[in-house]
């Protein structure tokens, strides 16, 4: 069906071979979104590389799981890091790197323009080149690595997923950075599955809303029950593992191209 199924034939439970034959890259794989990412690639056969700057998380969530996952000290804005970090995923199971999730990235909250006076030029420079200089250096090069694949099923060589945020269709207040950082990332979806069609390989988004990741642990819990109940349905944040469930559905589904799919349980964020 997939990059992991040999058949077109569907399947309510798709068995993927547990096997870490097929080779993965997650950016910002350490924790969050990209940890679940990490995890639910690794369990479904997936020899994984964990790109990420954390280096104490990244090696304590290699040893976690053991046979199949490394980690890669990795910053995203850095073309020598990353290009390294592709090549060990691509050498690290025997069908060469078919699966790239950036997950790495960063906020700022900053007004345009305030009683403090004028953004930050610095910081908004920062959140772009985390996020969205960062998410397409390791898309451009993820996808060259994947082009030396051998084709399976229809043609397919591999499919790159990026992160983007529904900041960058609701950007609230104060995210002028972040959503214009996310909002690239939702405008090269199509062209770079566009660009990529001809080498069989896939691209995507994944914009979630409101997750329970380390950003949110560190609120206070009656603010975070209140930013769950904000969410239409279902009225709570949303878990890493759906991310990472999303994320291994459209690995497995080729069908998926050049979409940017909203995580967010019908939210619309207001603008503040």
């Amino acid at each position: 069906m997939g990059l992991l199924s040999p058949s077109c034939a569907l399947a309510a439970q798709p068995t993927w071979p547990k096997l870490p034959r097929v080779s993965a890259i997650v950016s910002g794989g350490a924790s969050g979104l990209g940890e679940a990412v990490t995890r639910r690639l690794h369990a479904d056969g997936m020899a994984v590389t964990i790109a990420d700057l954390n280096e104490e998380k990244g090696e304590a969530l290699a040893a976690d799981l053991g046979d199949g996952a490394s980690f890669v000290s990795t910053d995203v804005g850095d073309e020598e890091q990353v290009a390294a970090a592709v090549a060990e995923a691509a050498a690290a199971g025997g069908e060469g790197l078919r699966v790239s999730v950036a997950c790495a990235g960063i906020g700022w909250a900053q007004k345009t323009a305030g009683k403090h006076g004028p953004h930050d030029l610095g910081a908004f420079q920062q959140v772009v080149k985390v996020n969205l200089i960062g998410s397409f250096n390791l898309l451009r090069l993820a996808a060259d690595a994947m082009r030396s694949n051998e084709p399976r099923g229809s043609g397919q060589r591999g499919v790159c997923v990026s992160t983007a945020s529904i900041a960058a269709y609701d950007g609230q207040i104060g995210q002028i950075a972040y959503a214009a950082s996310k909002g690239g990332i939702v405008s090269m979806t199509l062209p770079a599955a566009r660009d990529l069609s001809g080498d069989g390989i896939r691209a995507l988004t994944i914009a979630p809303g409101l997750f329970d990741t380390p950003l949110l642990a560190a609120l206070p819990e009656n603010a975070r029950e209140a930013l769950g109940a904000s969410v239409p349905n279902p009225q709570r944040l949303g878990l890493p593992e759906e991310f990472a469930a999303l994320t291994a559905h459209i690995v497995e589904n080729e069908m998926l191209n050049g979409e940017v799919i909203r995580l967010d349980g019908a939210l619309r964020m207001a603008p503040r």
